[in-house]
C-alpha cells in the first residue's frame, strides 16, 4: 500500500533528516509528547534506548530462538484459566461480579478482552527473550484508538494502560497478533485473512522498529500517527469515509456532547442521567470521600492544570461499568463544572490494582498503582491527556483521566473487514511506543532478515485463538452448571 506520507519522507530526505527508511506516517515529529515526570519505571526495565553498539538482540536468539518465539504447549500452563479469572475478583466489587462473567462468556472475544491474567501466566509459562521495555500489557487490536492531544489534535495510539509494566517487549507483541485471529473468527472472517491481519501486523512492527533503530531518540520521542495518516493506510473510500465519521464525531465526543447525552436538569442542577446497573449514582458518603480525592488529585498534574481545576466544581458523580477486564472496578464519572461559565468537565475515576504481570516480573517500583498507570501511559504514548493523575480512596488507588475529549475506540464490525490495514497501522504504533522505551537496536538485531519470526508469531497468533476458545468454553461450562454466576453483559 502506498504511505500517505511519501511526500513528508521525501521532503526529509532531501533536508538530510532520517526519512529514506522511515514508516508508514510522517517522519518530521509534529507533536512533542507529554512531559514524563520521573524515570523510575524505566528504572527498573527498560533503560536502553539505542546503544551505538548492540549485541542483546543475538543473545536473546540464543534464549528464545526465532522459530520457537510463537510455540505454545498448552501442558506447560502451569495455572487454570477458569481459577486466574475468578482469583480477580477479590479486589472487585462483588456486586458487579455476574456482569463481569457475563460479558466475558459472550465470545471468545469478550472473554479474551477480560482474560488479560490469563494471558499473563501463559507468556510468563515460556522463555522470554529479556529485551525490556514498557509494555501496554494489554495491546489487543481494539486497545489502539483516537482522542485529543492537548494540542486540540486528533492522534491514533494505545489507548488502555490498566496493565502496564516493564517487561518482554514480545508479550505486548504477542498479545496484539493473537487479538487478530480473535477478532477476526469472531466476525466471522475467514482464517486465511486473519493470518494475513497478523502478518500485514508483524510486518508493520518489524519495519517500523528497524526504522526507529537508526533514528536519534528525540525523533523517536516526538514522532506520532494521526488520524489523517490512519485514513491514509485504509483503502481511499474507508479513509474518506472516516474523515467523515470523525468529523461528524467531533461534537459528540466532547464535553459538551457528553453533557447533551448522559445527564439532565433536576431543579435547575444538571445531574448525571443513571442507567441501572451499569451507571448509578453513588453513596452519598462516597461522594464526599470523592470529592476529597478530587482535591488530592490535584497534587499529582502539573501546577498550570491544577490551577485550571481549581475553577470547577464537582457537581454529580456515578458509579460505571465499563469495558470486560475493567467490569467489577471501581469506575466513577464526575461532571464539574466552570465557576461562573457552567461549561462541563467530565472526568473518569478509576480503580487500579496490581499489575497482572507483576507477579512474573516484580512489583511495581510505584507507591500507587494509579501512578504506576499514569506514568506508563506517559512513557508509551505520543501525546498524553493533560489531565491524567492519581490518587487514593480508603484502601484502593485510583487514577483520574478526562472522560471523552474527541476519543474514538474502534468496534470489531467496524475493523473486521479492514483488518490487515488496521493492524499495519497498530504494528507501527505499538513499535513506537516500544522504541521510546525500549532498545529499538536489540529488537531489530532479534527480528534479523529472514522471515522465521513473522511464520513463527503466526503459528502463535492461531493456537492462542484456539486456546482462547476452550478457556471460553470453560467459562460457559462454568456458568451453565451454576459454578459460576453470571448476568446480562450489556443493556
Amino acid at each position: 500500500m502506498t504511505s500517505p506520507t511519501d511526500a513528508a519522507d521525501a521532503s526529509m530526505q532531501e533536508s538530510g533528516s532520517p526519512g529514506a527508511d522511515s514508516p508508514h506516517f510522517p517522519s518530521q515529529p509534529t507533536t512533542e509528547s507529554g512531559p514524563v515526570t520521573q524515570s523510575a519505571a524505566l528504572a527498573s526495565g527498560p533503560t536502553e534506548y539505542a546503544s551505538t553498539e548492540s549485541s542483546k538482540g543475538k543473545a536473546a536468539r540464543k534464549k528464545v530462538p526465532r522459530t520457537s518465539l510463537g510455540e505454545w504447549d498448552p501442558t506447560r500452563r502451569g495455572h487454570d484459566a477458569l481459577e486466574t479469572i475468578l482469583s480477580q475478583n477479590e479486589i472487585r466489587d462483588q456486586r458487579l461480579l455476574p456482569i463481569r462473567h457475563g460479558r466475558m462468556a459472550a465470545s471468545p472475544w469478550t472473554y479474551y478482552r477480560g482474560a488479560a491474567a490469563v494471558m499473563a501466566a501463559d507468556l510468563a509459562s515460556r522463555p522470554n527473550t529479556d529485551i525490556h521495555v514498557q509494555m501496554c500489557g494489554d495491546a489487543h487490536v481494539l486497545n489502539f484508538g483516537m482522542w485529543n492531544t492537548p494540542e486540540r489534535t486528533l492522534a491514533f495510539d494505545l489507548r488502555d494502560f490498566d496493565e502496564t509494566l516493564p517487561g518482554p517487549f514480545e508479550w505486548d507483541l504477542l498479545r496484539f497478533v493473537a487479538s487478530l485471529v480473535v477478532l477476526a473468527r469472531d466476525n466471522g472472517v475467514d482464517e486465511q485473512a486473519a493470518v494475513k491481519a497478523v502478518r500485514a501486523g508483524f510486518t508493520g512492527y518489524r519495519e517500523s522498529i528497524a526504522t526507529y533503530a537508526s533514528w536519534p531518540i528525540l525523533d523517536v520521542w516526538s514522532a506520532k500517527v494521526s488520524a489523517d495518516d490512519l485514513a491514509g493506510y485504509l483503502a481511499p473510500e474507508d479513509g474518506a469515509q472516516l474523515d467523515k465519521y470523525l468529523t461528524k464525531r467531533a461534537e459528540k465526543r466532547s464535553n459538551r456532547g457528553a453533557s447533551k447525552k448522559l445527564t439532565h436538569l433536576v431543579d435547575g442542577r444538571r445531574t448525571i442521567t443513571e442507567d441501572p446497573p451499569y451507571r448509578v449514582h453513588a453513596l452519598s458518603d462516597f461522594e464526599d470521600v470523592l470529592n476529597d480525592v478530587l482535591v488530592s488529585y490535584y497534587g499529582s498534574v502539573q501546577e498550570n492544570i491544577a490551577a485550571l481545576l481549581r475553577r470547577f466544581d464537582l457537581v454529580d458523580l456515578v458509579q460505571q461499568v465499563v469495558g470486560v477486564g475493567s467490569v467489577g472496578m471501581r469506575v466513577y464519572l464526575a461532571l464539574t463544572e466552570e465557576h461562573q461559565t457552567g461549561d462541563p468537565l467530565f472526568f473518569q475515576i478509576k480503580q487500579a490494582a496490581p499489575s497482572v504481570y507483576e507477579k512474573f516480573l516484580g512489583p511495581s517500583v510505584y507507591p500507587n498503582h494509579g501512578q504506576r498507570v499514569v506514568n506508563g501511559q506517559r512513557l508509551i504514548q505520543s501525546a498524553s491527556d493533560s489531565f491524567l493523575g492519581w490518587s487514593t480512596i480508603r484502601e484502593w488507588d485510583f487514577y483520574v483521566r478526562q472522560f471523552r475529549d474527541g476519543k474514538v475506540i474502534p468496534d470489531g464490525k467496524s475493523v473486521a473487514p479492514r483488518l490487515a490495514t488496521f493492524a499495519t497501522a497498530c504494528g507501527h504504533v505499538l513499535a513506537r511506543a516500544h522504541a521510546r522505551s525500549g532498545d529499538a537496536r536489540a529488537i531489530d538485531e532479534y527480528f534479523g532478515k529472514s522471515d522465521k519470526t513473522q511464520e513463527s508469531v503466526v503459528g502463535f497468533a492461531q493456537a492462542y485463538a484456539d486456546q482462547t476458545e476452550r478457556d471460553h468454553a470453560q467459562l460457559v461450562a462454568a456458568i451453565d452448571d451454576g459454578t459460576v454466576e453470571s448476568a446480562p453483559g450489556w443493556p
